[in-house]
């Protein structure tokens, strides 16, 4: 077999045509990757990963191996010497082996040279070796299992036949059917089942899992065994006209059976498989709570992703990301189908589609794409819906970052995928599982300044308002209530002091393992109170009546105003009547707050939260049992204005000093978790209590989160009186975090499974350093395709020098 294996590469490299197919798969390749515009460029691409090189190399290998391997036996069946051969004191599987290994080495010396690639995204990444080496070591792994297929396919077929042409023809054809044809097929197959079992017999789906970086013993049992079934065929092609067993079996028989037996193999295989993630950063490893949604489907799930046709590079990169989540979860779980698709069909305008996903509150996004040296605008729906049981959920793809490169939007669309997905999931099988009580009686904000983040609220939890005169009259009737229906209370900018029997009805609720999501104004003031002749008014302590028991809980909310030198514009009214327009005035009572990407609930928040006349809340110990974590907080140029004090809208021309704002950065949201004890121990409990029924202490841990600014939740109206969404501003057009961080503290305190855990899943993209593939892009172009070449070609020469010296003798 050495003897065979030895002859195949000799004969490969004396000939000019061996380096000729070597040299072109080379130059074709590196073109296409470094110097050719379009999807598979890798300068263009915008990330530092080899994954447009691995999505070509297939393409690549199906002319590459069967012009290595038409020559194989056909060669011998033109020239008379496979009889000679056979006659050999050698085995029929030894002659295969060794015509199949000197092929496949011949490949891999042809692979090689492409790690000069993986030296260039080293050096290009931002910053140098900004390199994912599981991903790499994986899609090596699957480039190497293909090429194993790939090969034991062309021996075969070479067996078939003593015209090499024909060979190299039929082996393009059978590479080309089982990478891309099966697949297709599967695409258009509208019977039930069929398209899993399809796309299970086709390599692509093999491949492209391994490529990604995720060794899973079903694809390597399938690359193995297809590798076996093909070099078996060959082994029993030539046995063919030897007096052996095999003519007893009928030639049909034969294949059919071993394709039986392959089919039986793979099968089993799926029942006790492992995966392996070797990403650094583990993305393509479900997170646990997802798992227990999935687990949840018992009926199919149908997913349709609407990301399919011609996109930029960067929008590719969210569209496999989005395919490889949803292949990842239908491993986990068969009963999910998906399908990407084109959602403008033929006939249709992209106008008239847009305006039918708007009608459904999925928005588009309108992309400027170079192309041929031309700027155009290209619309996306990077929208999927989730279908079950007769209910269709959006989930939107992207993370729409105002400002942000199509890198930076789809970086930080990636972030939040799974979740995205597992939120839908969420509201697909447990929607209105958990209720809400939104207090009412305290002089809170009213209705349509809440209604945009109840409306978003609404699709996932039941919500009710809860009148709390009802405690003032029976606190123990208004307790059962709150605790037997709701899971979360919400307190929206109370302006009245709570009385005794209100509080008590929220300490027991609490006490009791309720959780309450607390925004109160320890200061009075408005922006209204403002717009008047003298466009000033005076800011005063707001007394609510509830810092004996927020002390209690461990937080206390400080009647001082927090001023700081980030925040957002006040418009205000300039002119008179017709003429009269908005100017923003500089107004530092206005935080803007960056999330800190320190809990789940301020993860992946990329927009800035806006407060307004914001206190700052002061962490007391008080009680060290419980758990306290600052989720938002002000700049560190900040300063504390004590109050009662006179604000006026002619502060906006003094010019700040950054001596004055030393106080350093001040809490404004804080979450508390943990056993709370009751703020009415050792105390008269209120008039209609139930002394039997108190309780000092929690037997269970429960959660608040304090939030020092009642404006938070406040959605601004348009000139017709309907809200607009929670964080955008009318008068400059800008959209804030404030509806992103709410979402994500209400699914937090109402997170029994842990998805809201999700969003702290950190996907490390390497990027790829923009500036520095302008400045040396010729030097890596030449490097890449240039050096393999002349390496190739110094092997050759010294080579063939060594042979003919060694014939010389």
């Amino acid at each position: 077999m050495y003897a065979i294996l030895k002859k195949e590469i000799t004969t490969f490299f004396s000939s000019p045509i061996g380096y000729l197919v070597v040299g072109l798969f080379l130059v074709v390749t590196g073109l296409f990757l470094w110097v050719f515009e379009g999807e598979f460029n890798i300068p263009n691409s915008g990330f530092a990963d080899l994954a447009p090189f691995f999505l070509i190399a297939p393409w690549m290998f199906t002319f590459l191996i069967p012009a290595v391997t038409m020559r194989s036996f056909s060669e011998e069946k033109k020239a008379g010497t496979l009889e000679l051969l056979l006659t050999k004191p050698i085995t029929t599987l030894q002659l295969t082996l060794g015509k199949y290994l000197g092929a496949y080495s011949l490949i891999l010396i042809a692979i090689i040279p492409t790690l000069m690639y993986v030296l260039a995204i080293y050096m290009l990444g931002n910053p140098v070796g900004n390199l994912d080496v599981g991903v790499t070591i994986g899609s090596y792994a699957g480039l190497i299992l293909l090429a194993s297929i790939y090969t034991a396919l062309g021996i075969f077929i070479s067996t078939c036949t003593s015209n090499q042409i024909v060979a190299f023809i039929a082996s393009v054809g059978l590479c080309f059917f089982l990478y891309f044809g099966i697949e297709g097929i599967a695409a258009y197959s509208s019977l039930e089942g069929t398209t899993t079992f399809l796309s299970s017999l086709s390599i692509k789906s093999h491949y492209e899992s391994i490529s990604r970086g995720v060794i899973d013993t079903r694809d390597l049992i399938y690359f193995v065994s297809v590798t076996a079934f093909f070099i078996i065929l060959t082994v029993w092609r030539l046995q063919k006209n030897q007096h052996t067993y095999v003519k007893k079996i009928s030639n049909i028989a034969q294949p059919l059976l071993l394709f039986v037996g392959l089919l039986l193999i793979n099968y089993a295989g799926s029942f006790a498989h492992k995966r392996y993630d070797l990403t650094q950063d583990g993305r393509y490893t479900i997170s646990k709570p997802t798992k227990e949604l999935l687990d949840q489907i018992k009926s199919p799930l149908i997913i349709d992703v609407f990301l399919e046709g011609d996109f930029p590079a960067e929008f590719k990169k969210l569209q496999n990301e989005t395919r490889y989540l949803l292949e990842e979860m239908q491993a986990h779980n068969p009963n999910i189908y998906f399908e990407f698709s084109n959602p403008v069909e033929p006939g249709e305008t992209t106008t008239q589609v847009a305006g039918q996903f708007n009608e459904f509150g999925m928005t588009t996004i309108p992309l400027k794409v170079k192309q041929d040296g031309k700027e155009t605008t290209q619309t996306i729906f990077p929208w999927a819906t989730i279908n079950f049981n007769g209910k269709a959920v959006p989930v939107s793809l992207v993370k729409n970052v105002v400002g942000s490169s199509p890198e930076q939007l789809v970086y930080a669309s990636i972030q939040t995928l799974e979740y995205a997905f597992a939120e839908g999931l969420n509201i697909s099988l447990n929607a209105k599982t958990k209720r809400i009580a939104v207090l009412r009686d305290n002089g809170e904000l009213p209705d349509a300044k809440i209604a945009d983040m109840f409306r978003k609220l609404g699709d996932t939890y039941n919500i009710a308002p809860f009148p709390m005169e009802v405690a003032n009259q029976d606190p123990e009737k208004a307790l059962k209530a709150l605790q037997n229906t709701f899971d979360l209370v919400v307190i929206a900018k109370p302006t009245k002091a709570f009385t005794e029997q209100q509080k008590y009805v929220i300490d027991q609720y609490i006490i009791n393992g309720g959780n309450s999501l607390w925004m109160l104004d320890a200061v009075a003031i408005e922006d209204d109170s403002l717009r008047n002749d003298a466009g000033k008014t005076v800011a005063f302590p707001r007394d609510l009546n509830l810092d004996d028991q927020l002390f209690k809980y461990g937080v206390r909310i400080n009647p001082s105003l927090v001023v700081d030198l980030y925040s957002a514009p006040l418009s205000v009214a300039s002119g008179e009547g017709s003429e009269s327009q908005y100017i923003q005035l500089p107004w530092l009572y206005r935080p803007q707050v960056p999330s800190l990407n320190t809990h789940p609930i301020n993860t992946n928040i990329e927009k800035p939260v806006r407060f307004n006349y914001a206190n700052p809340i002061e962490l007391l110990e008080s009680n060290n049992e419980l758990s306290k974590t600052v989720l938002l907080q002000s700049s560190i140029y900040t300063k504390l204005e004590a109050t009662p004090r006179e604000i006026a809208l002619a502060q906006v021309d003094i010019e700040p000093q950054e001596a004055d704002f030393q106080a350093g950065q001040q809490p404004l949201a804080v979450l508390v978790e943990g056993a709370f004890s009751s703020a009415f121990t050792n105390r008269v409990l209120p008039d209609g209590s139930d002394k039997e029924r108190f309780r000092e202490s929690a037997t269970n841990a429960s959660k608040l989160i304090l939030i020092s600014d009642g404006d938070i939740i406040a959605n601004e109206l348009d000139s017709r009186g309907q809200p607009l969404e929670l964080g955008f501003d009318y008068y400059t057009r800008t959209s804030y975090g404030n509806k992103e961080f709410l979402l994500n503290a209400v699914n937090y305190l109402l997170d029994d499974n842990g998805l809201i855990n999700i969003r702290s899943k950190e996907i490390a993209l390497p990027f790829i350093d923009t500036q520095k593939v302008s400045k040396e892009i010729t030097t890596w172009q030449v490097l890449t395709i240039g050096l393999p070449l002349v390496i190739l070609l110094i092997f050759g020469v010294i080579y063939n020098a060594i042979r003919k010296r060694r014939y010389a003798r």
